[in-house]
């Protein structure tokens, strides 16, 4: 009797114990795990142009529409940003004429006449273009401060053009302080790059 009764017990721990190992639950649907070959998926969109910290006025914001250029050029053509004012920007055309002022200062330094006299000419050879100027202002002062001394250089160079005979409906101007520095840095040499007004092409 006690035999039978061992056995018996036995066989149902062999089931169970068989029952437990074979009969795993199977996972359905399960999530693949990413690998290095497994592709990131990135919904970001970056438009050219943008520049994160900048006053949002209307001039800087980048969901305004991207407008492919027309033209018959090779390779990678750039998709301009539409300007508060409804024309395209361009702001790498007048790059290389970045005009600097010194500290604290407004008036235009006879070393950077000839840059404003460039961005004339090109205005006066294309009659539909116009310009925006964009003062700036390295990070010392005020930022109340620095919003006025960068509207009072953008002014200055647009005083200029209008002085070299470039219409004033022709010529827009913005101040950003201190908010869009050229040069990361907390010496002379970041700052002395920081204090500018710089151009940008306003195509029709």
């Amino acid at each position: 009797m006690k035999h039978s009764l061992v056995l018996k017990l036995l066989v149902v721990s062999a089931v169970l114990l068989v029952g437990a190992v074979g009969c795993k639950p199977k996972i359905k649907n399960p999530t693949p795990i990413p690998s290095a070959k497994t592709p990131v998926r990135s919904d970001t969109t970056t438009y050219p142009g943008d520049r994160s910290g900048a006053p949002t006025d209307g001039d800087r914001v980048t969901s305004q529409p991207l407008v492919q250029p027309t033209g018959s050029g090779e390779g990678t053509v750039p998709l301009y940003e539409i300007d508060e004012s409804g024309m395209k920007r361009d702001p790498a055309f007048f790059k290389a004429n970045t005009v600097y002022f010194d500290f604290d200062k407004s008036a235009i330094k006879s070393t950077e006449r000839s840059k404003i006299e460039a961005v004339a000419n090109h205005l006066k050879s294309e009659p539909t273009h116009k310009v925006k100027v964009e003062g700036h202002c390295d990070e010392r002062g005020t930022e109340g401060y620095n919003l006025s001394l960068g509207e009072r250089r953008a002014l200055a160079v647009r005083t200029y053009l209008i002085n070299l005979g470039i219409g004033a409906d022709r010529i827009l101007t913005i101040s950003f302080g201190e908010a869009i520095p050229a040069v990361d840095g907390h010496t002379e040499s970041a700052w002395s790059k920081n204090r500018r007004g710089e151009f940008i092409l306003l195509l029709p």
